[in-house]
């Protein structure tokens, strides 16, 4: 068997930052893939907390400079790079100085959501896409995890289903009980547009909330997986209603997550 291609988008990633379960989640499973023989790529949002200099981000001049569009707006896009110590593993950071750079993750120090994390979702997700066309690396699985990678097998299926890069792609969404109760503001389906998707496309995020992100990854995504975390009544109501849509049930439940996944990833891309 040919040697896999994993592409893994996330929030964040330990060492560089960890909020929630998706870091640690993140640590293991790509190193253990890797350990197994896949090829692996990582890219998350260069939120501002991260420190560059302790941390040796760097720019790959080559990949940054492409304006993603968010909605009329169009916003510069700069990739940086960094290794995981004791890791043979690189992690590719999705930055923009409006989006990015202040020095907090999803809230304020006043603990107030960001009225413009919807934007800074599109741009990650669409910003992932791009970076990896321009890298000319074609991954087998794309595994989307938490709610801000939701838009990314939607994009798969519409927008970049005929690109060589990613016309055998598959998609893996992992669901995080990391719910929150803010309403966004604007026409968020205006803004996550890109080319071949209407309206209807993106009718389960017309809620502009968490749920809508949610539904959407769920919708499109190839394989939809639970955490290991207990889920709100919220979530566990929206997993029973699109799990039947899953083609595996939820992984790591009776062996280890390493050879759950392993099997998951070759079973899709075959």
């Amino acid at each position: 068997m040919s040697k896999l291609r994993i592409l893994y988008a996330a929030t964040e990633i330990n060492p560089f930052l960890q909020t929630t379960k998706v870091a640690e989640f993140l640590r293991m499973l790509p190193q253990g893939m890797q350990e197994m023989g896949m090829e692996i790529r990582i890219f998350v949002p260069r939120f501002g907390i991260i420190n560059e200099r302790k941390n040796r981000l760097h720019e790959v001049v080559r990949l940054s400079g492409i304006n993603i569009a968010v909605g009329e707006e169009e916003k510069p896009l700069i990739i940086k790079v960094a290794s995981i110590p004791n890791a043979k593993l690189q992690v590719y950071f999705i930055d923009n100085e409006d989006y990015f750079h202040r020095k907090s993750v999803l809230v304020d120090k006043n603990d107030k959501f960001h009225a413009d994390n919807d934007e800074r979702a599109i741009f990650f997700c669409k910003g992932v896409l791009e970076t990896v066309k321009k890298l000319g690396w074609a991954p087998d699985i794309v595994h989307c995890n938490d709610w801000m990678t939701g838009l990314i097998p939607m994009y798969l299926k519409t927008t970049y289903k005929k690109d060589p890069i990613f016309k055998d792609a598959k998609s893996v969404f992992t669901v995080y009980n990391n719910e929150f109760k803010h309403k966004f503001d604007g026409d968020i389906i205006e803004k996550a547009k890109m080319l071949d998707i209407d309206d209807e496309m993106l009718a389960a995020l017309k809620s502009a909330d968490f749920d809508g992100f949610i539904k959407v990854g769920m919708e499109y995504a190839d394989s939809v997986q639970k955490s290991d975390e207990d889920f709100s009544d919220n979530l566990s109501a929206l997993f029973a209603e699109y799990s039947q849509k899953c083609r595996f049930a939820q992984v790591g439940a009776d062996q280890n997550p390493l050879t759950s996944y392993y099997d998951l990833y070759n079973e899709l891309a075959s």
